[in-house]
């Protein structure tokens, strides 16, 4: 089950095929000196769809579409953004040696950061998995583990981006290929200069990269990815999306996301402003730059971060985040449950304005926006959690959640640090099963599984420092085991353990009286909350069930807190599992 990786912090474009023993001319480059890995291209990826037998990846003949990877915008020589982490897709023609087969080549890298990232895929039909070394400047060295999913075979739910085909000399099979960005951790503060490959039989690297730690950011809010579903569409329309902060500060930076896409998006412009009503800003929008250009195309899968901007960000402040969308979006990333009315325009570029006349329909999801940072700060909380933390249930347009109200009472104290708050809760997520598929157009909103969107949600979060875990619920009411569920967790604890994070858990709520939750259901959610509280493997544990239960039936919401459908607490009870948390514990 596990798709996570453990080791270090650079980032590699991979993918893995059946290779012969290794070469005299192999065995000369591992005794080498670090050499940029362009200089180690030893295999060839990319086929001209014109000429496919000009590649050969897997040793059997097949190879990647050209035209597909320029479809996702994934063209020679382009740098993208994957999970924080900046890597270049080898600007190298089709049938030209466009990656490495890992045999322990040692690939010179430069950097500081906290983690190393491998964009991956495997074509042995099942996952690669073989272990390096990372190099420091002080002499110093540490070992990592990394595993490649199959290209043909691994899991859509993980992958960086999928293309349609896949060539061969007889012909293109309309079948998947996959993509794979995986990171692993590396010394904190210590300066990469090299990478040891692993000597895994089907490994193949494309780039490394090491991503930089976001020193001097904080990340004040954040949605998370549940889907892929069809919108508008829309054609040069503004959205003008209404995001609330946790953490304050005098810059700000804006994040976007392509996940799940298989096409690029263009943005033509986009603008930040504190709201005043409505889709009316306090002031006039402020403009932000992407490399110094108004606009930017985020690839498939992809993301991309504005330019620091000086702006202050007030704390516990809504503010509206315009982007204009030049070209036609018939499907997009968004976040389903926003318990938050945002805005869609008229046709035109209106992310300039002040005045909110011209965005004529209202939408209660976020589109592409996946991140607001602010300059400064201590880092931030993460909280990983489905619909009762997604806010399901509180008052629209009020920030109630139970984040935001964890938000306000970091913000009105001064004996721990005033963290940040990322709400990364998805409605109908599950710790184990994913809800949506992880590819293409979908109506399914509940995310992929928490084990498979943690490297994204929380390990890539901006200066992430803790992990909050509330989540099973949705997988015992479908009927996992409480011993998949626990297993589950063990697992999220020691990856984000890996990374440095402190992890807390959350104990899962009771539920009787919603159609699912049966009696059956509640002895497993016992029996994971039994676990939670005595398995000594998080840092800490916050007994949320305790604080909603009726004293005199546990297996039910106290009344006062119950939304009223027995499974999410309403404004009341969310304010009491913000007000139950020990802010030292954080």
């Amino acid at each position: 089950m596990r798709r996570g990786v453990r080791g270090l912090a650079v980032v590699l474009l991979v993918c893995a095929s059946v290779i012969p023993a290794a070469t005299a001319q192999a065995t000369g480059e591992r005794r080498a000196g670090p050499r940029p890995i362009t200089q180690l291209f030893d295999n060839r990826a990319v086929s001209d769809d014109a000429r496919p037998a000009g590649a050969d990846f897997d040793g059997a003949g097949a190879s990647l579409s050209a035209r597909d990877l320029a479809a996702a915008g994934w063209t020679p020589g382009r740098a993208l953004t994957v999970q924080g982490a900046r890597l270049t897709w080898p600007k190298r023609a089709p049938g030209e040696p466009d990656n490495v087969v890992a045999d322990g080549q040692a690939v010179r890298v430069h950097g500081r950061g906290d983690a190393l990232a491998f964009l991956v895929t495997g074509t042995t039909g099942q996952d690669v998995t073989g272990s390096g070394t990372v190099g420091y400047a002080d002499g110093s060295r540490s070992s990592y583990l990394l595993t490649a999913p199959d290209w043909r075979r691994g899991p859509l739910a993980t992958k960086a981006v999928a293309l349609p085909h896949i060539n061969t000399p007889a012909g293109q099979l309309a079948e998947q290929a996959r993509l794979y960005v995986v990171t692993v951790p590396v010394a904190p503060g210590r300066e990469v200069v090299s990478v040891r490959l692993p000597r895994a039989a089907g490994l193949h690297v494309f780039a490394v990269s090491v991503r930089a730690a976001a020193r001097g950011w904080t990340g004040s809010w954040s949605a998370a990815t549940s889907g892929y579903p069809s919108v508008g569409p829309w054609t040069d329309r503004t959205l003008r999306l209404v995001v609330h902060t946790s953490a304050g500060g005098p810059r700000v930076r804006l994040r976007f996301d392509n996940t799940f896409a298989a096409a690029p998006v263009r943005i033509g412009s986009a603008t930040v402003a504190v709201q005043d009503a409505g889709a009316a800003a306090a002031g006039s929008p402020v403009p932000v730059r992407f490399r110094g250009a108004p606009g930017t195309a985020v690839p498939a899968g992809a993301q991309a971060y504005s330019d620091p901007l000086d702006f202050e960000v007030p704390s516990d402040t809504s503010l509206l985040v315009s982007f204009h969308l030049p070209g036609t979006v018939p499907a997009a990333p968004v976040h389903r449950l926003a318990q938050q009315r945002s805005y869609v325009s008229e046709a035109g570029d209106h992310a300039a304005d002040a005045t909110g006349g011209a965005y004529t329909t209202v939408i209660t999801s976020w589109p592409l926006l996946t991140g607001v940072d602010v300059g400064g700060g201590p880092g931030s909380v993460v909280l990983l959690g489905d619909s009762i933390t997604d806010g399901d249930k509180s008052t629209v347009d009020a920030n109630r959640r139970w984040p935001n109200v964890l938000a306000r009472r970091l913000l009105a104290q001064t004996g721990v640090p005033r963290y940040g708050v990322l709400n990364q809760g998805i409605s109908a997520n599950r710790v184990v099963t994913d809800v949506y598929p992880g590819d293409g157009v979908s109506a399914a909103s509940g995310g992929v599984s928490a084990l498979h969107r943690l490297d994204r949600d929380v390990l890539a979060q901006t200066s992430a420092r803790t992990v909050v875990v509330f989540q099973g619920v949705n997988d015992v009411r479908w009927g996992t085991s409480a011993a998949r569920v626990t297993a589950g967790l063990r697992e999220i604890a020691d990856r984000a353990r890996a990374r440095g994070l402190r992890v807390l858990a959350a104990t899962i709520l009771p539920c009787e009286g919603e159609a699912r939750c049966t009696a059956a259901v509640d002895t497993e959610r016992t029996a994971v909350n039994d676990w939670i509280r005595r398995a000594g493997v998080f840092d800490g544990v916050l007994d949320f069930d305790a604080v909603v239960r009726d004293p005199a039936r546990p297996s039910r919401m106290l009344p006062a807190y119950d939304s009223g459908d027995h499974l999410h607490p309403g404004d009341a009870g969310l304010a009491a599992l913000a007000e139950s948390v020990d802010l030292r514990s954080l």
